[in-house]
């Protein structure tokens, strides 16, 4: 501990304390112990560093050069320093004004339906087809897998091998998280009324079928994206139950279907005589059932759910700047 500055440890207790409120608070688990090498990072206060242009004063460090500069300007809280496989990033933490909001474009609501195999079906017809990073990359992650077990524990090749797959699974991480940003920075900058579905994440990767690809998928970090950014637009999200049956319901005469296997993909309803595409058909009703329920929320007469989800409220004054550094 005396090599490093003294408000690393400081922090990190008082980081503890925070994890334990939020645990009895039942906002989160039971905090666990770190290990070394495993998501390593350390906060320090403002006090204790200096940023000046595309450089940060780190204690014991000295001047470490950034990639780029800092983004916003205002009062500067603290800096979180962590690692992800062989990179350094910075997270600088800035009390800052509320930026202005820049509405959406208006064009009404929409449906989004999420799959394994299209990532996303808008109510439009579009159909957005995710990157799949992690079966793109699994052949190769194999190997490097297999690898690093032949590596003798506490050799020079073991780490070498160790950081390999660390930089692939980063590489899969970015690409997911890429892609995903731009399809919710789109969706959300087009329309002011979006309609998701509340999924049940747990019970559907317990299908070992489905779950690496339920998974790649990344479902609950799109719905953050969304919820996020549209309150930024102040646009609003609604989120469907669980049990709504957005795949079963004609979104022409509106019968329900009693069974419907995953393996069907086209249905045809029998009181209409109506063919529908399952993702197309589940983001249409999905659209309807946005619309329904924000217009009970402002006293209008909705026909779908009674109970609206709330949007999140406006962006938060704390604004976090990471740099790779």
């Amino acid at each position: 501990m005396l090599k490093v500055t003294k408000n690393a440890p400081q922090m990190a207790i008082i980081q503890l304390g925070q994890a334990f409120r939020n645990f009895f608070a039942g906002r989160a688990k039971h905090p666990t112990f770190r290990r070394k090498g495993v998501d390593d990072r350390f906060t320090i206060t403002n006090d204790q560093f200096q940023v000046a242009g595309r450089r940060i004063r780190i204690p014991h460090l000295g001047w470490v050069r950034m990639r780029e500069e800092l983004r916003f300007s205002g009062k500067i809280v603290s800096a979180t320093v962590s690692r992800i496989a062989d990179r350094w990033f910075v997270a600088i933490t800035v009390d800052t004004e509320d930026p202005p909001k820049r509405p959406a474009e208006h064009k009404g609501a929409v449906g989004v339906d999420l799959g394994v195999l299209a990532l996303a079906t808008l109510s439009t017809g579009e159909r957005i087809v995710g990157p799949k990073a992690l079966r793109r990359e699994l052949r190769r992650l194999r190997r490097l897998s297999r690898s690093l077990s032949r590596k003798q524990k506490g050799s020079k090749n073991r780490a070498k091998a160790k950081n390999k797959v660390a930089r692939l699974h980063a590489r899969i991480a970015n690409i997911r998280q890429d892609s995903l940003h731009q399809l919710t920075s789109d969706i959300t900058r087009r329309f002011d009324v979006i309609g998701i579905e509340d999924l049940n994440l747990r019970g559907m990767v317990r299908n070992h079928h489905l779950a690496r690809s339920i998974a790649d998928m990344g479902f609950h970090e799109f719905r953050r994206q969304v919820e996020y950014k549209a309150a930024r637009r102040g646009a609003a999200v609604v989120t469907a139950d669980r049990f709504f049956p957005s795949s079963k319901l004609c979104s022409t005469c509106g019968v329900i279907q009693d069974e419907m296997p995953l393996t069907v993909r086209t249905w045809t309803c029998p009181a209409c005589n109506t063919t529908h595409d399952w993702d197309l058909n589940a983001a249409i009703n999905l659209a309807r059932y946005a619309v329904s329920s924000t217009a009970y929320a402002c006293g209008g007469e909705g026909s779908g759910g009674s109970h609206p989800t709330a949007v999140k409220p406006a962006l938060l004054k704390q604004e976090v700047s990471i740099i790779h550094v």
